[in-house]
């Protein structure tokens, strides 16, 4: 069974905390972050992506950059700006965007979990990338993001967290892109007891966002077991940062597709093609699928709705049956020759909350030849897909609102 605790956060202090939270390292390049903490000192980018306070020249992955992050750190702490709550407690963390409130519990999920598939995955994780952050949580000695995680929710538990957000929040800010960030602390202890039980008899958590920090805090935790000899489990590194929101609330986006050549085929040679998987029609506007078996595609400066044919339609397997699967293997692999997306540069991936301007913009300036829009895959077709020990095409999923930096940090020790 699932385990998740308290622990004792450090955290902006109110006042400063729309200073200090910051978007998370992975959905902004270096080039973006430099521009972003411009007269920002107290960003948390300085901690998450610390290369922007270094020369362009130096490699993301230097040990220089690394160092520089725990600097900055320490930093914001000695500076009074985070400070280390006086208890362990289980905290409460809303996001609202939209109109519409999805509440997480903030505590530590298990590294053991992580490895014996109490926690699930459904996404593979690039080695650089998983270095990349192994090397940031050993220097910082810390978890300065926290990992998304999901699970199937109780009623019990949300009504305990309804209880709990009618109180006046410790943080309440609303970032710059028109995002409202909440925290409430849980103090009652007997209460904290009460959600750590109940969770307990949850059989499975689920990462929703964040393998690869969830990779490497577990990585990180076995290699600390490994080096102390007086490892008793109860430690700090044996547990990580996360958010725990129910799946009932959780709002997944599409991750729409550009690829930038027809693989040597002619437009009207290319759409012939096509039509042995979809049936096609021309859209007088953007096109955004409205149901799963949908695509949109944006081609020299047309849209078109495609509509995956009967044939397609009636695939038990929980990976083969995504929409993204189907494009992958009849579309993108079969036409036009793109066999594994995780390292072919003819592809690139839109998160759906830049929308589909975003796809006419590079297909139309910016070198990119085709564009597809997804319909977005569900939480419980992640779910049933972790639960079969199943991994997702890469880029299926984009969960929107992401959960800032900065607004919990745990220590290892």
């Amino acid at each position: 069974m699932a385990i998740f605790r308290r622990f004792k956060a450090f955290m902006p202090v109110p006042e400063k905390a729309h200073e200090i939270a910051a978007p998370p390292y992975d959905v902004i390049n270096s080039d973006e972050a430099r521009e972003y903490v411009k007269n920002k000192p107290n960003s948390f980018l300085h901690v998450g992506k610390p290369e922007v306070d270094l020369d362009p020249k130096i490699s993301t992955y230097d040990k220089s950059v690394y160092e520089k992050g725990k600097e900055n750190l320490h930093k914001l702490i000695e500076n009074g700006l985070l400070f280390e709550d006086e208890s362990a407690h289980i905290y409460v963390y809303a996001q609202t965007m939209n109109g519409k409130t999805q509440y997480g519990l903030v505590g530590c999920a298990s590294v053991e979990d992580y490895w014996n598939d109490i926690i699930k995955k459904h996404e593979k994780t690039r080695k650089v990338k998983e270095e990349d952050r192994c090397n940031h949580v050993r220097v910082t000695n810390a978890h300065t993001g926290p990992i998304f995680l999901t699970y199937r929710d109780t009623e019990e538990i949300n009504r305990i967290v309804a209880n709990i957000v009618k109180n006046p929040a410790t943080t309440d800010f609303v970032a710059e892109d028109g995002i409202r960030h909440q925290s409430w602390v849980i103090k009652d202890l007997e209460l904290i007891s009460k959600i750590e039980n109940m969770l307990h008899n949850v059989p499975t958590f689920y990462v929703a966002d964040g393998h690869h920090r969830s990779a490497a805090a577990a990585i990180v935790g076995r290699e600390r077991q490994d080096a102390n000899p007086k490892h008793q489990g109860t430690e700090e590194y044996n547990y990580f940062l996360a958010v725990l929101f129910p799946a009932s609330q959780l709002y997944i986006m599409d991750y729409n597709r550009l690829v930038k050549d027809l693989n040597g085929l002619t437009t009207n040679e290319f759409i012939n093609k096509l039509g042995d998987v979809f049936e096609i029609e021309e859209s007088e506007n953007q096109f955004k699928p409205n149901s799963k078996g949908e695509v949109g595609m944006y081609l020299d400066k047309k849209w078109y709705k495609l509509k995956f044919k009967s044939n397609f339609k009636n695939i038990n397997d929980p990976v083969d049956s995504l929409d993204v699967a189907l494009l992958q293997r009849y579309v993108l692999d079969l036409i036009l020759g793109i066999e594994d997306p995780r390292t072919d540069t003819r592809i690139d991936f839109v998160g759906g909350i830049r929308g589909l301007g975003e796809l006419e913009r590079r297909v139309d300036t910016d070198g990119m030849k085709v564009a597809f829009s997804m319909y977005a895959t569900s939480v419980d077709e992640l779910m049933a897909i972790a639960d079969a020990g199943k991994i997702m095409p890469p880029k299926s999923t984009w969960f929107e609102p992401k959960l800032r930096d900065g607004m919990f940090v745990h220590f290892l020790d």
